[in-house]
């Protein structure tokens, strides 16, 4: 596996994220000793209760930057990981690197690295695809989760006419330009330099073949390779019973309605305050971060996971 690592300067100077990088190394899964390094930005006390952040397609922590200081005022510990090709972390160059199954390994064993128990989990589009199913086969690391415009998809029903859109999109488009990408998943323009922010982990095409390929690696039929872990993960999710909150904004035509069936199949879901946060788009921690992170902080207070 060939691996491209992200220049440091490339990170110098952003718009609000003062943040000391931290790393560990896990497995690249392809049969080799050459292990991958993944990035996590990790704050507040190390024996506070832990808030895993993980983000989606094709951002990075960066996203999570309004949020992480309400909730290290808190008093809670957040840890926003890069998926690996996103941010700071390693990028293997090949897209046919990237699988579901290989994101979900290489983020359990990010867990793992990082010696993580008792968390609450935030996930947001792939944060989801990828969390859940940590969630689903490891309950016992989680005492809650917050579903905020994500999905869990096994390919048995169609895909929305939005997702298709922006898949195709995805795969046609000749420049595919990062921060303009999470700009037009907002509901207002976000400034110039929060775009560059965006677009600082790919210097050239060559960094970005992770965020080509996931597009493609979401389920959207019976037959995909990802169904079948998909629907066994939703069999474990059918039996959790920690709390599980849904958080989704009003505006984004991506996962819109996804809530209900959350809501509807895990038990946790059951007697919880699910929210709507009104004027954010698909990327709610952009443009609602603070409010969505004071949703995470009184549930954290207010919800036990016995």
């Amino acid at each position: 596996m060939q691996v491209l690592r992200t220049p440091d300067d490339r990170f110098n100077d952003l718009p609000d994220f003062p943040f000391a990088p931290h790393y560990v190394e896990i497995p690249a899964g392809d049969g080799s000793d050459a292990p991958l390094r993944v990035h996590a930005v990790d704050e507040g006390p190390r024996d506070a209760p832990v808030v895993l952040l993980l983000h989606g397609e094709p951002s990075w922590s960066f996203l999570y930057r309004t949020m992480i200081p309400v909730l290290t005022g808190a008093g809670l510990r957040a840890v926003a990981p890069d998926l690996v090709g996103f941010g700071r972390s390693d990028k293997p160059t090949e897209r046919s690197d990237y699988t579901y199954q290989r994101h979900v390994d290489w983020m359990w064993a990010t867990v793992e690295g990082l010696d993580l128990h008792d968390i609450t989990l935030v996930c947001q589009d792939w944060g989801g695809l990828i969390g859940l199913r940590l969630v689903a086969e490891h309950p016992d690391r989680f005492a809650r989760v917050v579903a905020a415009n994500t999905f869990l998809p096994t390919g048995d029903r169609p895909a929305g006419d939005a997702f298709l859109a922006w898949q195709r999109f995805s795969q046609e488009v000749e420049d595919f330009t990062v921060g303009r990408i999470v700009n037009g998943g907002c509901t207002t323009d976000l400034s110039a330099d929060v775009i560059a922010a965006y677009d600082a982990p790919f210097p050239d095409d060559a960094y970005k073949a992770g965020a080509r390929q996931f597009p493609m690696l979401v389920p959207t039929s019976p037959d995909d390779p990802a169904a079948v872990p998909n629907r066994r993960a939703w069999e474990a999710l059918r039996a959790f019973t920690r709390p599980f909150l849904c958080a989704f904004s009003d505006g984004d035509p991506i996962t819109r309605g996804a809530d209900h069936a959350l809501r509807t199949e895990i038990p946790g879901c059951a007697g919880q305050p699910h929210t709507t946060i009104e004027g954010g788009g698909h990327f709610l921690q952009e443009e609602r971060g603070p409010q969505l992170a004071a949703v995470v902080v009184d549930f954290v207070r207010t919800t036990s996971a016995s």
